[in-house]
């Protein structure tokens, strides 16, 4: 029997596997193509890029170029991979799916990872076990992961909003406060926590031209198509700003943007609309769109929201989306190493954690991989330095309000507040990320 079972060859599954066997343990890969292949896979090989073949940007002053420089400092396959696939793309690190998928396949055979063709449909028992069966997990599976961790606790849609950087919101158009000056649900979602203060929300208020505008160009915008696989069956609780929009003009007025109970300081009167904006991250660096969920492409997502006043100059670190995706409630679940504190020695890794991107999933994957290694030599996982970015997004998905947990991409918004000028400062994180990570490698030796 192997030391470690992973179920999941994808980027995080085969860079779990990679760091596992580098570490001298005996690895079990399950993957259940080319046996049985999701709706948007092709390839038969582990690590396949389904959406686009791009890792997104190098330079360590963009939060994914940090990321990928901090993996590839630990022995990241994935990385390794990247570069050895790569076809020209700018700064973004884009690749050859296939030469990227046989590239991995390669080198886990190479080091002695046992990869086995099939699907599972029960969960082993074997540990440690780190499960990597992705976005599109399959059916069966996803009832064994509802059994481990209760129904409610596994999402199968996601309804992602925009996410902006505290510092670009202009505050002489948008203002503090809550709803009646209280802690009020907005548009059915759930009451905010037992101690919320007035002025929880930014708001931005629109007068009645600038709402009228907003909602034209919304009908007008482009849309993301759909693909084979995903349907147009909304739930009415989270429907795309576009679809309300295209349902009656006042319908954003009466729903999301609703103005009651917020007098803006300005007029002394309520707005026509407002939009409200709520804190993302425990340091308030970064706050989302409420209600925002939608399908615009990311030009139209800029081009739009920046018409609300307030956010002309906004910064997204993050933009919407509503599409297929599993991923679990990781920080009612997970601790920062990624282990189930319901169940130890069961691991979880990639886009399942809550985590979006290629590069994101698998760094989760390589953290999975060296936690679930230590645990077989009998050392403590490890937590990552929270201010590297692989530390950041494992505290993300660890420590955030569980109840209204959203999956979250690489972003410096993430990262520990650290001053200087604002032009300097993507530089500075970075230096301060790979220093840290550097230190902590002194300290921990041997991954």
């Amino acid at each position: 029997m192997a030391d470690i079972t992973i179920i999941g060859g994808g980027l995080a599954g085969s860079e779990a596997a990679f760091q596992a066997a580098r570490a001298g343990k005996s690895v079990a890969l399950y993957e259940m193509k080319p046996q049985k292949y999701s709706p948007a896979h092709t390839l038969e090989g582990p690590a396949e890029l389904v959406c686009s073949n791009s890792l997104k940007a190098i330079s360590v002053e963009k939060g994914t170029g940090l990321l990928k420089e901090e993996m590839a400092r630990m022995g990241s396959l994935i990385v390794e991979a990247a570069y050895a696939a790569r076809v020209p793309a700018g700064g973004a690190l884009a690749v050859d799916r296939e030469v990227f998928s046989k590239y991995v396949e390669a080198r886990l055979i190479e080091i002695g990872v046992e990869i086995i063709h099939g699907e599972v449909e029960t969960l082993p028992v074997d540990r440690p076990l780190i499960i990597a069966t992705g976005p599109l997990t399959s059916e069966a599976f996803s009832k064994e992961i509802e059994k481990l961790v209760g129904s409610e606790h596994l999402a199968f849609y996601d309804a992602v909003s925009p996410i902006v950087t505290v510092e670009s919101i202009g505050m002489e158009k948008a203002f503090f406060a809550s709803r009646y000056g209280k802690g009020e649900p907005e548009n059915g979602e759930t009451p905010e926590e037992e101690g919320s203060v007035v002025g929880d929300y930014i708001n931005c208020p629109m007068n009645k031209e600038e709402y009228a505008a907003f909602v034209c160009a919304l009908k007008e915008a482009d849309r993301v198509p759909l693909r084979d696989f995903e349907d147009t069956k909304y739930y009415e609780g989270c429907l795309p700003v576009e679809e309300m929009a295209d349902r009656g003009d006042q319908t954003l007025a009466f729903g999301p943007l609703k103005p009651v109970g917020l007098t803006d300081p300005r007029t002394g009167r309520w707005p026509a609309a407002v939009v409200q904006l709520r804190r993302e991250n425990r340091e308030g660096t970064l706050y989302n769109l409420v209600g925002f969920q939608t399908r615009l492409t990311y030009g139209e997502q800029r081009r739009i929201f920046r018409m609300i006043p307030g956010l002309e100059k906004a910064e997204f670190v993050r933009l919407g989306k509503v599409h297929r995706n599993s991923y679990i409630n990781s920080p009612k679940l997970l601790s920062a190493e990624l282990e189930l504190e319901s169940a130890p020695g069961l691991f979880f890794a990639g886009q399942l954690t809550g985590v979006e991107g290629y590069t994101e999933s698998s760094a989760m994957g390589l953290v999975a991989g060296v936690n679930a290694a230590r645990l077989v030599n009998g050392l403590k996982p490890l937590v990552w330095p929270e201010t590297t970015m692989t530390g950041a997004l494992l505290r993300y998905i660890s420590e955030s309000e569980s109840k209204s947990f959203q999956p979250m991409n690489a972003n410096f918004g993430l990262l520990p507040t650290i001053k200087g000028p604002k032009r300097e400062r993507k530089r500075l994180y970075a230096e301060r990320a790979l220093n840290a990570l550097s230190e902590w490698k002194k300290d921990i030796g041997k991954l």
